[in-house]
């Protein structure tokens, strides 16, 4: 029975954090929505690019000649639709403590490449920063993502231990975690 109430709660937790509370409440699960949502009973499900509906973690990667970097692994939960993203991440902002860092990022790389995203598909970027900027601690980075045609609404954000510097560039989303 214990077992039984603990992944009860587990999975009520992880429904709520991926912003389906309102489907197991009974209210509207996507009510803060600024893009207009297809509700399950209507044919298709929710986008996983959309920032309520995927989580971002961010961990560091091998470091390159001249360069620390940082991976941002998106991965969504079972009941969303797939997606296409492409190219970098935009209006990437970093925090530390939930206060703003003032270092902003640039982009580098292919920006046209399509990818999709969707449950058991998770995608990365690369956050790279060169080895002689001055490294700012922070543990979130905020950001858009970009399909092919435009942007997805809203901002996501990917929690983890990184340091930051001038010429902090973002590579393009690519598919793994």
């Amino acid at each position: 029975m214990r077992t039984t109430a603990r992944k009860t709660t587990v999975t009520i937790a992880a429904t709520a954090l991926l912003g389906g509370w309102g489907a197991l409440s009974g209210g509207p699960a996507e009510a803060s929505s600024p893009a207009p949502v297809a509700r399950l009973g209507a044919g298709s499900q929710p986008s996983s690019c959309r920032p309520a509906n995927h989580l971002a973690k961010i961990t560091s990667a091998p470091a390159s000649s001249g360069h620390r970097h940082y991976r941002v692994s998106l991965t969504a939960a079972a009941g969303y639709e797939p997606c296409v993203l492409a190219g970098s991440p935009t209006d990437v902002t970093f925090h530390r403590h939930g206060s703003p860092i003032g270092v902003t990022a640039g982009a580098y790389g292919p920006q046209h490449t399509p990818v999709t995203f969707a449950p058991g598909h998770p995608v990365h970027f690369d956050i790279q920063v060169p080895n002689d900027a001055v490294g700012a601690p922070a543990d979130e980075a905020d950001f858009t993502l970009r399909t092919p045609d435009g942007m997805i609404p809203g901002e996501s954000a990917a929690y983890g231990t990184l340091s930051v510097g001038a010429g902090a560039a973002v590579g393009p989303v690519q598919p793994g975690a």
